[in-house]
């Protein structure tokens, strides 16, 4: 693999509050994710703030629309320079080629990636409330093939499912799990979760981390601890 690499999730309400975190990281520089939260609250302003302090950015908005408007948003996210970006891989690899094409148009080398289901998504509620009848390793295997096959360059998924996904697809094709929880914390509404450490050695390429680093008393060894587990491999005893 490549690289790996900690992506703290930074679900604030505000730029006050997001900037107020990110300032205790005095001697590192995470990559970060804005989601919908942040980026509608604040909009694209907090994306070109936090670049400029120098952090890359995983902008998490989910674009789920016909070909066309997507294509058509994602000329305008492009011009952010976000380092990756995503769309909702169900919808179609058709909608997935025009979000990727609006970056190649731009010479952009933002990092277009897809939803699988979401880590809060169980096999019962996909199989009930959306009628998905395969079983949830086979979908997300499924929705990465088809990600692939519109060129874009990896996906979103629980890291339960990044090894059957990097068995199914090229060997340079990322996995971008969220879901990650320290051992001893909370699952919180995620139902497909995992540790950073076993993430690792699942074969995630990147975690997402939320409530386990913003949450914690002390964020920064938080994420250090993140980082000593999934990059370097080293547990603490």
């Amino acid at each position: 693999m490549k690289e790996r690499d900690v992506i703290i999730a930074c679900d604030f309400s505000s730029k006050e509050e997001t900037l107020k975190f990110l300032d205790q990281f005095t001697e590192e520089k995470p990559f970060v994710k804005i989601g919908m939260e942040l980026f509608y609250s604040e909009g694209p302003e907090i994306v070109r703030e936090i670049k400029r302090r120098g952090h890359r950015i995983f902008l998490d908005l989910k674009l789920h629309d016909i070909p066309n408007t997507v294509q058509k948003a994602m000329r305008n996210l492009v011009a952010l320079e976000v380092d990756m970006i995503n769309v909702h891989a169900a919808g179609t690899i058709e909608m997935m080629k025009a979000a990727q094409a609006a970056i190649d148009e731009a010479g952009s080398s933002t990092l277009l990636i897809a939803v699988t289901q979401l880590t809060s998504t169980s096999e019962e509620r996909m199989k009930e409330e959306l009628w998905i009848d395969h079983p949830i390793e086979e979908t997300v295997v499924h929705y990465a093939q088809n990600t692939e096959a519109a060129g874009l360059a990896g996906v979103v998924c629980s890291p339960l499912e990044a090894g059957l996904v990097h068995a199914a697809c090229k060997e340079e094709f990322i996995t971008v799990t969220p879901g990650i929880r320290f051992a001893e914390d909370a699952k919180g509404d995620q139902v497909r979760v995992t540790t950073p450490a076993m993430a690792r050695k699942i074969g995630s390429s990147y975690i997402v981390v939320g409530r386990s680093i913003t949450a914690a008393s002390d964020p920064v060894a938080a994420y250090r601890r993140c980082v000593q587990e999934f990059v370097h491999g080293k547990e603490e005893r």
